[in-house]
């Protein structure tokens, strides 16, 4: 991997991460038309650190209060019914899809779970039904001429069931095209959870996941065509590109709908099934030399 791809490959992972559009899908579609090597499932996994870390330092107040309650609760019987305490056992359940259907899927997430075909599907499955989930919020949120307005759930409504909920929305994201946020916020959504709750919990409900992921995978770095210097340099770029993103990404849903998201994830499949049917993009591209 040269200097160059490692920074477009920063850069596109810092740009899709928090948007439900698919940062991996958009990482194998970018080195796929480049005509790249696929950059693979370790490389995207690391780079996610520097996403993970934008995380960190935009929620650092959220989080510094969740996890003071949730250490003290371990001794204070308490604050166990303190909700920064609650938020920090719910991140944890939530976590446990992912993590157990990530090591059980390992060699499927890394070879047949890339095929080109499988990413133009899911783009446009799971763009739909992020469209139906966000039309069902503007329902609730603007009423109708026969409807009242609904108040939707906040997080302090979250409990065990939705977090295992969201944690299984989670752990779609495993199959590139389906994409982390949009799989979690939908499913908040159609679980009647705010836009901002649902969003602000898939965040927070990553940073367990995204951290240990790239860890696992930091020792098939040096493997193939990808090399620690390049990898590093990405993950860099990622973490500058991704704060501003997420910064702008939490003030757009608060006013806006996800309607622009889902006509790109669906135009993105369908362009994608065209050039796959007539031959000028492989559904395996990348993957041999990679």
């Amino acid at each position: 991997m040269s200097w160059f791809e490692s920074f477009v490959l920063g850069l596109v992972q810092g740009l899709t991460e928090f948007l439900p559009i698919s940062s991996s899908a958009h990482l194998r579609l970018t080195a796929a038309f480049a005509g790249w090597h696929d950059p693979g499932a370790a490389f995207t996994a690391i780079s996610q650190i520097g996403t993970e870390a934008a995380v960190l330092i935009y929620f650092r107040k959220d989080i510094a209060r969740i996890l003071s309650a949730w250490f003290r609760s371990l001794t204070d019987k308490q604050m166990r019914g303190d909700h920064d305490a609650q938020m920090g056992w719910l991140v944890i359940v939530g976590s446990i899809p992912i993590g157990v259907l990530g090591i059980t899927l390992k060699d499927q997430i890394e070879g047949p779970f890339r095929d080109l075909r499988l990413i133009a599907t899911t783009l446009i499955v799971m763009g739909i039904v992020l469209g139906i989930a966000d039309r069902l919020a503007a329902r609730d949120e603007v009423g109708g001429k026969h409807r009242a307005v609904k108040e939707r759930k906040t997080l302090k409504d979250l409990g065990i069931r939705d977090g295992l909920i969201f944690g299984f929305c989670q752990a779609m994201a495993l199959i590139p095209g389906v994409s982390r946020s949009g799989a979690t916020i939908s499913g908040g959504l159609l679980m009647g959870y705010t836009r901002e709750s649902a969003a602000r919990y898939s965040f927070l409900l990553a940073i367990p996941a995204v951290l240990a992921s790239g860890a696992y995978e930091l020792k098939d770095v040096n493997e193939g065509h990808v090399s620690w210097g390049p990898t590093i340099f990405a993950t860099l770029v990622a973490f500058f590109v991704g704060y501003a993103v997420i910064a702008w990404f939490m003030k757009f849903i608060t006013t806006k709908s996800f309607m622009p998201f889902v006509i790109y994830r669906v135009a993105l499949g369908i362009l994608l099934f065209i050039l796959i049917s007539t031959g000028a993009v492989s559904p395996h591209a990348g993957e041999s030399a990679g």
